[in-house]
């Protein structure tokens, strides 16, 4: 029989308090009896039971009462003994809601690289010889000629704007000399109606997608003829007809706007697919992990394309990232990735319109990169041989070039020759120069273009500017030549 005992002392009392303790006395062993099986010695009590409030009285039942009550012992007799129930450590699976993995008793870091590299895929080699018939696209001829022939006439745009930035003519240029095959084998792979959002090296993507030459150098001459009225500094295209949008100079800053917009088309269910181009060095940036993470978490049918051209502006790969380049990441937000051949304009298209058609099937992102090089400088503004040899630059250009392994493709079917080469050369470097005259000829924008299309009805604030504007171009004339503006 267990037992409990307490021992409340005091040196005085009252007749009166031994009575009410008296009382209580009898009342709680009635109840701690009852309940608990046992019963309570109480020594006699003098002082403290005269100075106890109700409060605590009443908290000396509570504490009676949240004691466990044991078993009689006819109950305990015939309880059976408990026993522990066999438990296997490693067959235990985790439960944490954050990962999927599995329990291991060994610490071990892991290695950034858990593989010896993430292949990279071609469908040609260098000289353009198809390596595994069954992944030849088995493209028309027309259409392989088409490919051949927006890459070279890019090639040629990106030379004679590039003079005519350095003849002052325009104010900056940035060519995409080296990259010609990840713009034409991806653009070829999508719907005219899917959206690209562009950085500023994808000129072959809207080419591939028929905007003409004249709309190229209205843009980079800010003419009458720019769809961007003249707003935006030179190779910040944009179409709203071909499903382009406007180039933005901040980097990375299309990466989470793709997300949203592909967002938006899932939850439209039209069968269309957002392509977001990017670079290395932009995948370092805070904007792409938001970008990835969201295309992953909200399932939305996004392709990435990084074009891995080996520098971001000036900083190598080997100081830009650590891990085994872009394409690795894509496991850890929960995309698909691949790794192919920027040089391979068959890769590339192969890839993306893979890509694609998984990513409207499943609505889930993809992501792919090309593997290339930027045989020019970054832009205008920038001069690569004080950080790259000139040989290290003549290999891709002479030995690896997208143009070059196409044209041995053609060679080697029969498809182009020596004349077809020379007379295609004429001819587009006529294109681009007709062009070019055109677009100098053209007056600029009116200035008062400078105030439109940002509010519906103009504040009186910019009203204000406008009329400030006026005023200093009337005064200082001589110093603005404003008859090459429309009136």
């Amino acid at each position: 029989m267990s037992s409990f005992t307490w021992d409340y002392c005091a040196k005085s009392a009252c007749a009166r308090s031994k009575c009410v303790f008296i009382g209580v006395k009898c009342i709680l062993r009635t109840i701690v009896t009852g309940l608990y099986g046992f019963h309570v010695k109480f020594c006699t009590i003098h002082s403290w039971a005269a100075r106890s409030s109700l409060a605590d009285w009443s908290l000396l039942g509570v504490r009676l009462l949240r004691r466990p009550r044991p078993l009689p012992p006819c109950a305990r007799a015939l309880s059976p003994p408990l026993q522990q129930q066999p438990f296997d450590s490693l067959a235990e699976k985790p439960q944490f809601p954050g990962a999927s993995a599995e329990f291991v008793d060994h610490l071990e870091f892991i290695q950034p690289n858990v593989i010896s590299g993430i292949p990279v895929y071609r469908v040609m080699d260098r000289q353009g010889q198809i390596i595994n018939p069954s992944e030849d696209p088995q493209l028309p001829k027309e259409m392989v000629l088409n490919f051949y022939q927006k890459m070279t006439l890019l090639n040629t745009m990106d030379r004679i704007l590039y003079e005519s930035q350095r003849q002052g003519r325009i104010s900056f240029y940035m060519t995409n000399y080296g990259e010609e095959g990840t713009h034409v084998g991806s653009a070829a792979a999508l719907d005219p109606e899917d959206l690209v959002f562009g950085q500023y090296r994808e000129a072959g993507v809207l080419m591939f997608r028929g905007f003409p030459l004249d709309l190229f150098m209205a843009q980079c001459y800010a003419n009458v003829d720019d769809l961007g009225k003249g707003r935006q500094m030179p190779v910040h295209y944009g179409s709203k007809d071909l499903n382009f949008v406007t180039i933005s100079s901040p980097l990375a800053t299309q990466i989470p706007q793709a997300a949203g917009a592909a967002y938006a088309i899932k939850r439209e269910n039209t069968n269309r697919v957002v392509i977001c181009y990017f670079g290395e060095g932009a995948a370092s940036e805070g904007d792409a992990h938001a970008g990835f993470n969201f295309a992953a978490t909200l399932e939305c049918p996004l392709i990435f394309f990084c074009r891995n051209n080996g520098y971001a502006i000036s900083t190598p790969t080997d100081e830009q990232y650590r891990g085994d380049g872009i394409a690795a990441r894509g496991p850890g937000y929960g995309m698909l990735s691949i790794r192919v051949d920027g040089n391979d304009v068959f890769a590339v298209y192969n890839a993306t319109k893979e890509a694609r058609r998984r990513a409207i099937a499943e609505n889930q992102p993809f992501l792919i990169e090309a593997m290339t090089y930027r045989i020019g400088h970054h832009s205008t503004s920038d001069d690569s041989s004080a950080y790259r040899s000139v040989d290290e630059v003549n290999y891709w250009d002479k030995q690896d070039h997208p143009i070059s392994r196409l044209r041995h493709y053609m060679t080697a079917r029969g498809w182009w020759g020596e004349e077809e080469e020379r007379a295609w050369r004429k001819q587009s470097r006529k294109l681009v120069m007709e062009a070019f005259e055109r677009a100098e000829k053209r007056q600029k924008p009116h200035p008062d273009l400078l105030f439109s299309d940002v509010y519906l009805e103009m504040p009186p604030s910019l009203e204000k500017q406008k009329e400030s504007m006026w005023r200093h171009l009337q005064q200082y004339r001589e110093h603005y030549p404003l008859d090459h503006y429309e009136k």
